[in-house]
């Protein structure tokens, strides 16, 4: 405001002649007018000791005016992105559209053939995973038979074993004493007597046996 207030004083002396400055008539076609201080003037007298305050400010009204300076800067800062982006993007088009075209095409193609290979790899191993299966199952029922297998042949055994102890046992019931034989069992045992009083070594040999009186 000083700067406009001296180059308009410096015009004001510069354009305008001295009569014209301090008021004299110069004709009808001149026009009269007051010319103003320069920088280097004093101050008036009746603003000599005047002190400038500035306006009073109320708080809410100053809360309010900085929050809408606030979203004006933030919309004013969203809309200049949108635009440099909406430049930048009609350029990129323009310079480039092509050969982004072409690039999408290709991108598009070679995931086209990988989706291709991927369902073949995954049909692939699909079957070897049924097969796989199949074998696992298979080798589970065969697994499954040869237990059956042993466990009828074990039984089978376990059924021999018992059969050959039963006739062991009915063997060895020909010898067993019983009321028929009785009499005939101690008339022999009286004929051959056995004496079981003995001494044997460590290796189980009998080195002394007793008489039998």
């Amino acid at each position: 405001m000083a700067l406009f207030a001296g180059v308009a004083a410096a015009l004001s002396r510069s354009v305008l002649p001295q009569s014209c400055r301090c008021g004299a008539p110069l004709g009808a076609s001149v026009w009269v007018v007051r010319g103003r201080k320069s920088r280097n003037d004093p101050p008036a007298k009746s603003k000599a000791g005047r002190i400038k305050e500035p306006p009073p400010v109320d708080p809410v009204e100053l809360l309010v005016v900085q929050e809408r300076y606030r979203q004006y800067q933030v919309l004013i800062k969203a809309l200049r992105a949108e635009f440099k982006a909406e430049v930048l993007r009609k350029k990129y088009d323009e310079e480039v559209g092509y050969i982004a075209l072409e690039r999408a095409k290709q991108e598009a193609e070679e995931h086209k053939q990988l989706m291709a290979w991927n369902d073949a790899e995954n049909k692939r191993l699909q079957e070897l995973r049924n097969n796989r299966i199949q074998k696992e199952e298979k080798a589970k029922e065969l697994q499954k038979l040869e237990a059956a297998i042993y466990r009828d042949k074990k039984q089978e055994e376990l059924i021999r074993e018992k059969e050959r102890e039963i006739l062991q046992l009915q063997e060895e019931a020909k010898n067993f004493i019983t009321l028929e034989n009785l009499e005939q069992r101690i008339e022999a045992a009286l004929d051959n007597p056995k004496s079981y009083n003995f001494a044997i070594d460590k290796e189980g040999r009998i080195v002394k046996r007793t008489a039998h009186i």
